[in-house]
């Protein structure tokens, strides 16, 4: 009778824990995430979901990054501004497709003959990068965290050889970032075009030629179907930041563990983002050669000059009518030249 008791009781303060400890147990949380690009997209798309399984495993399912595909919540191009207004949660995509409310937001996503991932990196961490866009997005109610990453792009597809700059003038391309303003000013008529949009506009004759990412990517969405001249090196994107864009108020609402995992989530997903992108370019770039008779390009020295020069322009004209990008273009500017001995004497040629 007294081992009865004993059990009996042990048995009713085990219940009362339990009972307990579900009572307390943390409530789910779960951040609806519009991305701009498919899931299925190599590196671009991809990176979305990989975070949302590396958070979902460290919190043991108590966080949930739950990825819509493009349009399922909000127009994909409109991702970041619903972010912004609190009507997504968090969106996943590229600075550069915040543009239209101050051009500044490109440098934060890829810069025109910039530098390659490591330096790149380098200023967003550590050389004020990071700290002037969450500035500039903390003002539109979006803490952003870098959470992917594109080793160099292509520089684009062209239905026809492209053997001088005049054969550039009077093209309809579709440009992301600042390079689009590179290409104008070498007489080319470029759009934004969201990534699902661009193959049909390519084959019905809508753009002439278009630019979007690495050959992985490119391949996927088989622009080699329609043109065949395949451009490199993509001077206006040599590394790529992807981020994502949690609302403010959501962002402050989460715990700081919860915070720290998805930071955390993020970095890792950059570090694979860059040795899968490097793994698999090659591949996808042989079998446009051998199967689809894709022909691969390297602009001669004479458009990369007109390019360049284009550029410094652009440099020019953006700091005189913009003070953020003078801000934020001369702390990057500065950063490249403190890092020029090391780029000069680090690494081989």
């Amino acid at each position: 009778m007294k081992r009865f008791l004993v059990l009996a009781a042990v048995s009713a303060v085990a219940i009362t824990v339990s009972g307990t400890a579900l009572a307390q147990a943390p409530q789910k949380i779960r951040l609806n995430v519009q991305s701009v690009f498919p899931t299925t997209l190599p590196l671009l798309g991809e990176a979305a979901p990989s975070v949302a399984k590396k958070v979902e495993r460290a919190t043991g399912g108590a966080v949930e990054l739950k990825i819509h595909e493009p349009g399922a919540l909000v127009p994909a191009g409109q991702a970041i501004q619903a972010a912004s207004q609190g009507s997504v949660d968090a969106a996943f995509s590229g600075a550069g497709f915040f543009a239209s409310v101050d051009t500044t937001f490109n440098m934060f996503s890829t810069v025109p003959f910039g530098p390659g991932a490591g330096e790149f990196l380098a200023w967003m961490y550590y050389g004020g990068g990071l700290e002037q866009a969450r500035e500039m997005f903390g003002k539109h109610g979006i803490y952003n965290i870098p959470c992917g990453f594109i080793p160099p792009e292509a520089s684009g597809w062209f239905r026809k050889e492209i053997k001088t700059v005049g054969d550039l003038k009077g093209l309809k391309m579709r440009f992301f970032g600042l390079g689009a303003k590179v290409m104008e000013k070498l007489g080319v008529s470029t759009q934004l075009l969201l990534p699902g949009d661009i193959f049909q506009a390519l084959q019905l004759g809508t753009i002439d030629a278009t630019e979007f990412s690495v050959p992985t990517a490119d391949m996927k969405f088989g622009f080699y179907q329609v043109a065949k001249f395949y451009y490199f090196p993509g001077w206006h994107q040599q590394a790529t930041f992807i981020d994502l864009y949690v609302h403010k108020k959501k962002w402050d609402a989460l715990s700081d563990p919860h915070k720290a995992i998805i930071e955390q989530g993020c970095g890792d997903n950059i570090r694979e983002a860059i040795a899968l992108g490097e793994a698999t370019q090659f591949k996808a770039m042989r079998e446009m050669q051998d199967k689809h008779g894709v022909q691969i390009k390297r602009w001669s020295p004479e458009i990369m000059a007109a390019m360049e020069k284009a550029w410094n322009e652009v440099i020019a004209e953006e700091s005189a009518k913009n003070p953020n990008f003078k801000k934020v273009f001369e702390s990057y500017a500065k950063f490249r030249a403190d890092y020029a001995i090391w780029r000069e004497y680090g690494y081989l040629k």
